[in-house]
């Protein structure tokens, strides 16, 4: 393997992440729409999330499933907009996206690259290659996917109340028709509150099932929290 091919992607720049997917599009929506007319201002707002996406998978080169099916929602709600329908279906869109996401997680469980390996069990976070080798030592192997199974429900069990509390804050904030400048409020409204209720119980229920993946690997490897996490090497001196 050449050195080039074990480099592993770039990290996500988060602030420019929250920048181009929350803040821009809210304040554009909320502050621009009478500048900028209904139409434009909601145009213009949703090219913030879709160049992003766009700049991430040319900058870091990978495909992320989850990245995507974000690219996805920013264009379906460019659509419903655009043609104008009713706001109900806009709760609707809201819910589907984490429903997808914990019935992905769940179906993955039967396929050869499981979901929850790339969003808990990967190299970022945890030193797998250690890991794997302990557990085949041990003989621990099929303990360890019993505990694979139990986080990929865990994490399904977020994205489904993330499902439940978008359909109900989308329902209770859109209330007017699209291209109308009360709908732009009420969309920009709808996309920095939810990174607020949304946001915080769905990443607490990610946590525990993190910690208890993280226990679990403790009991069935033998290894310390220092030797299972990935620890970064540190900087070369100049």
């Amino acid at each position: 393997m050449t050195a080039s091919a074990a480099t592993p992607p770039p990290k996500e720049n988060l602030l420019l992440n929250l920048a181009c997917n929350v803040a821009a599009p809210a304040i554009i929506l909320s502050k621009l729409t009478e500048q900028l007319g209904a139409r434009n201002a909601l145009i213009t707002a949703l090219a913030f999330p879709l160049a992003y996406g766009a700049y991430d998978l040319v900058r870091r080169r990978t495909f992320n499933f989850l990245s995507a099916l974000g690219f996805t929602s920013t264009l379906a709600t460019g659509g419903l907009g655009l043609l104008k329908l009713e706001p109900f279906w806009f709760a609707v869109k809201e819910a589907v996206v984490p429903t997808l996401i914990g019935l992905t997680v769940l179906v993955s469980q039967w396929t050869k690259r499981p979901l929850v390996r790339t969003m808990m069990f990967n190299d970022q976070v945890i030193n797998v290659p250690r890991v794997e080798a302990a557990l085949d030592e041990r003989n621990q192997r099929p303990a360890f996917l019993s505990l694979l199974k139990t986080s990929s429900w865990l994490l399904a069990g977020s994205f489904a109340l993330s499902a439940v509390l978008n359909f109900v804050l989308a329902r209770i904030i859109i209330t007017a028709m699209p291209e109308t400048a009360e709908f732009n409020a009420q969309l920009g409204r709808l996309t920095w509150l939810s990174y607020i209720v949304i946001m915080v119980p769905s990443m607490v229920i990610m946590i525990y099932a993190l910690w208890r993946l993280i226990k679990g690997l403790e009991s069935l490897s033998g290894l310390t929290l220092d030797e299972i996490l990935h620890q970064q090497p540190p900087p070369e001196k100049k």
